[in-house]
């Protein structure tokens, strides 16, 4: 297989790991027949790897690791705060065997100072890439760096923008880790990015611009796998939505209005969507 199907643990628990919760995730995601699980680490590392490794074993299920860089991280302001905590994540990543690492790792969700990102902002971020992807080579672990939207970040915002910075560092495992509800508000459209990261693009979050149903919403989702059959990509396709019916889950991530799916039926359905277009365009 070319590539491979995974679901966040957000499709199933709130992002506060537990160790009851990341079973749970764990065993929906095999039930549903994805490949892979992304974990979502928490900023307090408070996971125990080997257990997870483990279960992940048990229930025979590959594992990406994330991590949202929090506000006391936000590398243009805090960057050793910022190094020491990614550090501290590819060591959990490692102690899984897990091989790649993304999420934003550029800036604290929502952290804004009020101008557009300077040079010497530009510079600091690109240090610290350049050192834990240094680290992060020494433990076989590629980086994936997240763009996300304007009112969550003025830091990477687009593709382009992140590949320009990961270029700028010189590292050959520093990756591109793209999200179609992102992409949706900043992106011109959903091929041209997808073309211009080629090889870099390892690893990408499905999912729809109003966080349901894939397929239910605006993204140009043939624009997407048209650009991936063309870079022939070989990276993870990870479904990221998320449903009111899961608690504490409409707080998290602003779902103010009751959602149409619960999460079985976000699963089973985004997971079936995504199967169809990826055999519609060769890259099963």
């Amino acid at each position: 297989m070319k590539i491979k199907f995974g679901a966040s643990i957000l499709s199933w628990i709130p992002p506060k790991w537990t160790a009851e919760g990341g079973l749970y995730a764990i065993q929906k995601t095999a039930e549903k027949g994805f490949d892979l699980l992304e974990i979502l680490l928490p900023p307090s590392m408070d996971i125990d790897t080997k257990t997870v490794k483990k279960q992940l074993k048990e229930y025979n299920l590959d594992a990406v690791c994330t991590l949202n860089l929090p506000a006391g991280c936000h590398i243009p302001f805090y960057p050793k705060a910022a190094t020491m905590l990614i550090k501290s994540a590819l060591d959990k990543a490692a102690e899984m065997d897990v091989t790649f690492l993304g999420g934003v790792l550029h800036s604290g969700i929502g952290v804004f100072s009020g101008q557009p990102i300077t040079k010497s902002e530009k510079d600091t971020v690109c240090e610290v890439w350049t050192d834990v992807a240094a680290y992060a080579k020494t433990l076989g672990i590629t980086i994936g760096i997240e763009a996300i939207n304007r009112y969550e970040s003025y830091v990477c915002t687009t593709a382009a923008d992140t590949l320009e910075m990961i270029k700028a560092t010189g590292a050959d495992n520093l990756a591109l880790h793209l999200d179609t509800f992102h992409m949706n508000i900043e992106e011109n459209n959903f091929y041209d990015p997808v073309i211009e990261a080629g090889s870099r693009l390892r690893h990408i979050h499905m999912t729809e611009s109003n966080r349901g149903m894939l397929g239910e919403g605006n993204v140009h989702w043939d624009d997407l796998f048209r650009g991936l059959a063309a870079i022939d990509f070989t990276g993870n396709l990870v479904l990221e939505n998320f449903t009111s019916t899961v608690q504490g889950m409409a707080s998290a991530v602003s779902l103010w209005r009751e959602s149409a799916y619960d999460a079985d039926e976000l699963a089973t359905g985004s997971l079936k969507f995504m199967k169809e277009k990826a055999t519609e365009y060769n890259l099963l």
